[in-house]
């Protein structure tokens, strides 16, 4: 029962992450497309902005296999 928990607890994690990322990336190309000038600042937020988003589902997948 508890490999399950961990499971899940791991699928939610990197479905999450991927939703994350995916919102951090469509935020990034809608303001590339209305302000063209600003892509380099805008990319730079966004390599900085994906790393933060995908800390938090890799610690849930890291404690849900302590757990195991």
């Amino acid at each position: 029962m508890e490999a399950l928990a961990v499971a899940i607890v791991a699928s939610f994690a990197a479905l999450s992450a991927a939703i994350g990322v995916a919102i951090v990336v469509r935020s990034t190309l809608q303001g590339i497309t209305r302000q063209p000038e600003l892509r380099g600042p805008l990319q730079t937020v966004m390599f900085i902005g994906i790393p933060l988003v995908e800390a938090l589902p890799i610690l849930a997948i890291v404690i849900a296999f302590l757990l195991l």
